[in-house]
Order: C-alpha cells, then structure tokens, then sequence
C-alpha cells in the first residue's frame, strides 16, 4: 500500500519531485532523465514510469532556465531512440515463445497481446503512434522485435517516433507550463495528459471487446 501511495504521488506531484531532483543533482539530473526515459521506453518490465507528464514537467522547468531545453531534448531523444533499440532487440532474442508462456513473471501478458493487437491495425507506424500511449509505448518496439519487422525498418520509425514525441510535450512544457493557471493546476494538467494519453488505448480495448461480443455472438 505504501508503495501505491508513493507512486501515486509521484505522478501527482511530478513537478514537485523534479524541483527536488535538480536541486539535489543539479547538473546529475541530465543522467536521472535520461535513465528513467530510456528505461520507461527500453525496459519492458517498466511501463509505469512517468512518460508523457514527465517531458511536459522538463519543458516548464526548462523556461524556469532551471534546464537547457535544447541540451535535455537531445539527451532524452537519445534515451528514447536507444530505448526502443534495446526493446527491440530484447524482443528478438526472446523471440514468439512468451506468448506460449504464462511463468514470465516480469512479462504481463495481457499487454504483448494488446499491443500485438495494436500492431496488426496499424504496422510499422505503431512504433510511432505508441509513443503517446502509455503501456503501449513500452510493448510496441519488443513485439516489433518478436515479429517479422526489419530493424532498417524499425530504426526508421523508432527515431521518427522520438523526434516528435520528446519534442512535442517538452516544447508544450516550455510555452505553457508556467502559466499561472497551469502552475496553479499543475497536478490537474498531469492528469489531463495522463488520461489523454490513455484514451486511444482505452477506446481501442473497448472496440476489440465489442468486435469479439460480435464474433461470439455471431
């Protein structure tokens, strides 16, 4: 339960938690950045680390002259770019066999086959499209690597992906994350992105659960 709550909190205080992390590491927290994007990204045990809120949070900081915004858009664009590299890769070692396993303990299986879903609508373009959604993002380059996708393919989409996605949410930090109606609301704008970040994904879940009422029914 304490774990919950401490999680919980870091999302909910994720501006609060960065100001602590810079004044603490200062120039350190280049590396913290970077580890927890390339981790959220490249690790398939963790897709529950900030994601969207957290590069939002790193643009506003960034206009407080608290960061470079140029030099943390290129690190983390790094970390993202190496991250899906390493999912990938990771994907093809262990290859079509997880899906025929239910032991993998550090694998949940319910979101390779969710995203594998996601994948078979929309192709190569899913590495790019599942950097905006959370869970998704980390499952879509290992599931690219399990299945038949050449990686002069993949790096393509992967760095495409990175791009606009590190770009995006850090640019709309540094032009909106210090309004006063924002910095006064900021644990309501994280949770704004975090459930818009969710929502393809949730409406995506509620269309195949209906399409396979449909197939039964049927």
């Amino acid at each position: 339960m304490e774990l919950l709550r401490n999680f919980v909190d870091l999302f909910l205080n994720l501006d609060k938690h960065l100001a602590e992390i810079i004044a603490q590491y200062g120039n350190w927290t280049y590396l913290v950045l970077f580890l927890i994007v390339f981790a959220e990204t490249g690790l398939v045990v963790t897709p529950f680390l900030p994601g969207d809120s957290l590069l939002f949070a790193i643009g506003s900081f960034a206009a407080l002259d608290a960061l470079d915004l140029f030099t943390v858009q290129a690190l983390l664009i790094v970390a993202a770019i190496l991250g899906d590299t390493v999912n990938y890769h990771i994907g093809k070692y262990l290859g079509p066999k997880v899906f025929h396993r239910d032991d993998l303990w550090y694998l949940n299986k319910k979101h390779l086959l969710r995203t594998q879903k996601f994948y078979d609508k929309h192709g190569g373009k899913t590495v790019v499209l599942a950097r905006f959604v959370p869970i998704v993002r980390t499952f879509a380059p290992f599931i690219a690597g399990v299945g038949s996708m050449r990686y002069r393919d993949f790096i393509w989409y992967n760095v495409v992906g990175a791009l606009v996605w590190v770009l995006s949410f850090t640019t709309l930090g540094y032009f909106f994350g210090n309004m006063p109606i924002v910095k006064k609301n900021f644990t309501l704008v994280i949770l704004a992105i975090i459930v818009l970040s969710v929502l393809p994904a949730v409406i995506e879940f509620i269309r195949a659960k209906r399409e396979e009422k449909k197939e039964a029914g049927g």
